[in-house]
């Protein structure tokens, strides 16, 4: 019998869904309409949750806040928490989840090196507009692009998710600007700002963000915007 589970991670949701495992309830942002929600990521209806007395609840250290796990686990409810903030973390991640599960090992997600490849070419990536927000070296996401031969020029920040002005964003120089459909949705009607920076490359945001079973995917098509045109 498959456990019944409620997830607050899309990147978990999509990925127990692969693997058969399709949750009794998720979050609003797991893009998952045939299934009930409980909530948002930040902001999860808890007493509903308890009350589908699942076997396991799916959280991420990320996405998820402290306070709600606490209010879950004092109920009883057990949690799964994932940490995963660099490419390397997927692998042992999954297979965690699986052995929590009782499900038996898989072939890895990743069919080949998962170590950072020579970046051929550099980006900016924006995640935020009003205030421009980026992504620093500790993030799945510039892990990820650096695996796929790109560079992150905001590597360097200190912070985790740095505002950024775009003026500041050209003088690092990038060769283009990957501008993803989430969490901020940039679509064509941002050219003209985003390509002061440089030229423009819209990408899907869930192959950033998203982890799990579409990681070796997202590698593969991110990979091609490495490829200079």
């Amino acid at each position: 019998m498959n456990p019944r589970v409620v997830s607050l991670v899309p990147s978990a949701t999509e990925t127990l869904t692969a693997w058969g495992v399709v949750p009794i309830a998720v979050s609003k942002f797991c893009e998952r309409p045939d299934i009930t929600t409980v909530g948002g990521t930040k902001n999860p209806d808890v007493e509903a949750i308890i009350d589908l007395r699942p076997d396991l609840i799916v959280l991420c250290d990320q996405e998820n806040r402290l306070e709600d796990h606490q209010a879950l686990v004092a109920a009883g409810v057990p949690a799964f928490v994932f940490s995963i903030t660099a490419l390397a973390h997927v692998e042992p991640e999954l297979a965690r989840l699986r052995l929590t599960l009782g499900l038996p090992s898989e072939r890895p997600v990743l069919t080949h090196s998962s170590a950072e490849s020579s970046c051929q070419v550099s980006a900016w990536v924006p995640i935020w507009r009003r205030p421009w927000m980026t992504i620093n070296a500790d993030t799945y996401a510039s892990t990820l692009l650096a695996a796929a031969g790109i560079h992150n020029i905001c590597a360097h920040m200190e912070t985790r998710y740095p505002e950024i002005e775009l003026d500041t964003a050209k003088a690092l120089s990038p060769d283009l600007v990957l501008a993803p459909s989430e969490p901020y949705h940039f679509t064509e009607r941002h050219t003209s700002e985003l390509s002061r920076v440089a030229p423009v490359r819209y990408v899907d945001g869930k192959d950033l963000f998203w982890w799990g079973v579409r990681t070796e995917g997202a590698l593969q098509r991110l990979s091609q915007h490495a490829r200079p045109r």
